[in-house]
């Protein structure tokens, strides 16, 4: 063999070992970008997962706060029923028995309310439909049709239907 050859040879064990150690500097690149890429989404996962409890707990706050609200509107209201069953004892007690009654049954529930967190009201609502199924439906129906009423005279009040009497604008061809 010539010197020739032989240099070749030796250029051509040297490039394949260069060629071997980019291969491996590339995978090593390749895994620790992987690893970083990884951990960056860990990271972002984890941040987003903090963010959204930070939103869900601030949201909670507000609607405990909503319901303690709620709660002492209640208490009002309950006071009140018991202020106009003393007005109108003495001209119908049986009237004033009735209000009295229902304002402590409304104060109790709004004692129990004013107790209650947001996922209290949930747990004992959902317990309550459990038991009584048939209950809750029939309560939900009357709030659904209570509802429907409203928007329906609340959107009555706009429109303006035509008078179901002819009057002085009657533009008929008869005339009463």
């Amino acid at each position: 063999m010539t010197n020739f050859e032989r240099s070749g040879d030796v250029q051509s064990e040297e490039n394949a070992g260069v060629r071997q150690k980019i291969k491996e500097a590339a995978g090593e690149a390749y895994s620790k970008a992987s690893e970083t890429a990884r951990e960056a989404g860990g990271k972002a996962g984890r941040a987003a997962a903090d963010a959204a409890s930070t939103m869900s707990d601030h949201v909670m706050g507000v609607l405990n706060d909503q319901l303690g609200e709620g709660a002492r509107s209640v208490s009002h209201f309950a006071r009140a029923m018991n202020v106009a069953a003393k007005d109108i004892e003495r001209e119908s007690p049986l009237i004033a028995g009735l209000l009295k009654n229902s304002a402590e049954s409304v104060d109790r529930y709004s004692g129990r309310l004013e107790n209650q967190t947001v996922e209290g009201l949930f747990k004992a609502t959902a317990d309550a439909t459990r038991r009584q199924p048939a209950l809750m439906f029939g309560l939900a129906a009357l709030a659904g049709f209570f509802a429907f009423r409203t928007f329906k005279s609340a959107g009555a009040s706009h429109v303006s239907s035509p008078p179901t009497q002819p009057g002085n604008g009657f533009q008929g061809s008869e005339r009463p």
